[in-house]
């Protein structure tokens, strides 16, 4: 007998395979404070496991679009939001919630009280778009190469006969 799932646990798998984190994922699933016992508890089900890989599965081309798209906004992406949060004072958690900062790799307050930001290295981001580039190609010449012997073997026998 086949278990079905609820719409909770559904969350829960569906956040799980964006954070990896079973407590955040029960969390936002909506388990409140017994989120960090129902988030491990829910990963000991088979049911649960089968959902999470069958969504990873569903996911795998989408991510390797999103990792297509992230590296493109390290590599060209504006930076004007980081700036403004090196120089604004007494933002706000939620004024910094809207900013853009997918461009910082690391922000530091060091003991003078400065703020030093470090931003993703655009030109390894460049390389990365190179490589996914060269791979995208290699995979289709792959496909058009096994498509033509194919179509060749085909001809061959035609020509036997």
């Amino acid at each position: 007998m086949r278990v079905r799932l609820s719409q909770k646990e559904k969350i829960f798998c569906a956040c799980f395979i964006q954070n990896g984190n079973a407590y955040l994922s029960a969390k936002k699933a909506g388990y409140g404070d017994k989120s960090k016992e129902e988030g491990e508890h829910l990963l000991c089900r088979q049911e649960v496991q089968k959902e999470i890989i069958r969504l990873s599965n569903e996911m795998e081309p989408f991510v390797s679009a999103l990792a297509k798209i992230g590296c493109q906004r390290l590599a060209f992406g504006d930076v004007s939001d980081a700036v403004y949060l090196l120089y604004a004072n007494g933002l706000q958690k939620k004024d910094i919630a809207q900013l853009d900062l997918f461009s910082i790799s690391e922000i530091r307050k060091p003991k003078d009280g400065a703020m030093e930001i470090k931003f993703a290295d655009r030109l390894k981001a460049l390389e990365k778009l190179e490589t996914l580039k060269e791979e995208t190609t290699s995979s289709v010449t792959s496909l058009y190469e096994a498509l033509n012997l194919g179509a060749k073997a085909i001809a061959d026998k035609e020509n036997e006969h």
